[in-house]
């Protein structure tokens, strides 16, 4: 019989599965004892299976213009208690500094004043919206969820490699990649002990109705949505579903005397807190691009108001600005007096005096990000950079220092994925969620593991041709799980009103998180 991991070679990189050839780590062992009986053909047409499967469920995403199933690799990450513990305490304490920073900054200003932060920082963002100046959100809450970046480096420690507090999108896959290998593995979960993911819907849903203003006896909490022609429209979707609360567009809900309304078939009713899936651009007419449609005009004075919460907070975009990211750890010792549990990929300021002509001079060797890039667009990596590319991106760097940053190339932890019908190691990383109510911040036991399919390559991106993989966190007990159902009936939304050029919806411009 043949062994899917007989040509199996370890890259130039930490591995996930195997200390060194043949030498499994115990975690894997189960994992491994289960994948070798199985024949590569049998491997091959269970994974196709489950892309038919995902397609079937409507479970894809968009790359190259094309709509794929969703790509879920056959072979878990695993998490043993010790590391899931070391990760969740890391991302909570950033997650609570990065809060802290932004009540800061929309508020007395402290660290600015104190040094912490040059105050050009703030001023030049894209995302600093004074609109946003003032607003005092219910429990102080402004990262209602987060999905914070994280590798491991050839060491095999965890780094953090950036901080998405805006639209975190990915959650879907997670709940969805765990359903699909419990079908495909049942007997793996049924001897393992992994901790389950779906109490997410439920965590998030307390953490909305908690973020309502004072006064709603029983919030109403809807998933605003820029429609179905966004990449992530699978997602608002699924979370509305298993929520089981009103998915809406901008057409579905109105502004009035400062209050947000939706309509409905029963006619219209008030809603609460609004968890936005659509960037603060578009968001308002109003206050922001006035020739947006999908958003509702007038939301934003609501919020001013204190009569709906939004989630995540206008504004946070200055908390997740890939410059703000090299601060986080002074940014950890100053509001919380801790020293960082997750450090960050050494990086370099290029807008700082002295750094720029540093980063020029060793371009070839740097990774070089743009501070509002997304999806891993825009970024080099020097060492595989061609001169061309090298030539042009130190141009631009020039030009605008504070429009990029620069790190030391990571060679990402590998793990085995299924290339044809055989294993072969290829680069991961992690993104686990964060869901903050205002006394407790709570982070999905696993999160999404994304790979880069391609061999050598450092871009793990689904919109860069990544897939995933399922993330088992062990715990040292029994665990249960169990998918919630939608919850309850729902009033319909109204029958909308198309436009004068016939179209419901437009587009949402720029990627999601």
């Amino acid at each position: 019989m043949a062994d899917i991991f007989d040509a199996y070679a370890l890259a130039d990189a930490w591995d996930e599965m195997f200390v060194r050839p043949g030498e499994v780590r115990a975690a894997y062992e189960p994992v491994l004892a289960a994948l070798q009986p199985i024949e590569p053909t049998e491997l091959r047409f269970r994974a196709d299976q489950m892309a038919r499967a995902f397609t079937d469920r409507g479970v894809t995403y968009a790359f190259a213009g094309e709509e794929r199933p969703w790509p879920l690799d056959l072979v878990p990450r695993i998490l043993d208690a010790l590391e899931w513990d070391l990760i969740q305490r890391g991302v909570a304490q950033r997650v609570r500094a990065l809060e802290a920073y932004l009540a800061d900054a929309y508020g007395g200003c402290r660290a600015f004043e104190d040094g912490v932060v040059p105050w050009r920082l703030l001023l030049s963002s894209a995302h600093f919206h004074r609109a946003a100046q003032g607003i005092e959100p219910p429990g102080g809450v402004r990262v209602h969820v987060a999905g914070i970046d994280l590798v491991r480096d050839e060491a095999g420690d965890f780094r953090v490699l950036e901080d998405n507090v805006r639209v975190p999108s990915g959650v879907s896959y997670v709940i969805e990649n765990r359903r699909a290998m419990t079908r495909i593995f049942p007997s793996l979960f049924a001897e393992q002990h992994v901790v389950p993911v779906d109490g997410y819907a439920g965590r998030l849903l307390a953490a909305l109705r908690a973020a309502a203003p004072d006064g709603a006896v029983d919030p109403r909490v809807v998933v605003l949505t820029p429609g179905p022609s966004n990449a992530a429209y699978f997602e608002h979707a699924l979370l509305a579903r298993l929520m089981g609360v009103q998915l809406v567009e901008g057409h579905d809900l109105v502004c009035r005397k400062n209050r947000v309304w939706m309509r409905t078939t029963r006619g219209e009713v008030p809603v609460h807190v609004v968890y936005r899936r659509l960037d603060d651009d578009f968001l308002d007419p109003l206050h922001f691009r006035p020739d947006s449609v999908i958003g509702c005009p007038g939301i934003l004075s609501a919020a001013q108001s204190g009569t709906v919460t939004l989630a995540n907070a206008v504004g946070n975009g200055i908390a997740d600005d890939k410059l703000l990211y090299t601060y986080v750890p002074d940014l950890i010792r100053y509001y919380l007096s801790e020293e960082p549990i997750l450090p960050n990929v050494e990086s370099f300021r290029p807008d700082e005096p002295g750094q720029l002509d540093a980063v020029l001079d060793q371009i070839d060797q740097l990774v070089i990000k743009p501070v509002d890039g997304a999806g891993g667009q825009g970024i080099v990596i020097g060492p595989k950079a061609d001169r061309e590319t090298l030539e042009r991106t130190r141009k631009a760097v020039a030009a605008d220092p504070r429009g990029w940053i620069a790190q030391r190339p990571v060679a990402l932890s590998t793990s085995p994925t299924l290339a044809g019908e055989r294993m072969a190691p290829r680069h991961i990383d992690l993104r686990p969620f964060a869901v903050n109510d205002g006394t407790d911040v709570w982070v999905l036991p696993g999160g999404l593991t994304r790979v880069a399919l391609q061999e050598g390559n450092l871009i793990v991106n689904s919109s860069q041709g990544g897939g995933s993989k399922d993330t088992w966190v062990l715990a040292e007990g029994p665990t249960e799980t169990a998918y919630p159902e939608p919850a309850g009936t729902l009033p319909e939304v109204a029958p909308r009103q198309h436009g004068p050029d016939g179209n419901l919806t437009l587009v949402q411009e720029g990627a999601q998180q």
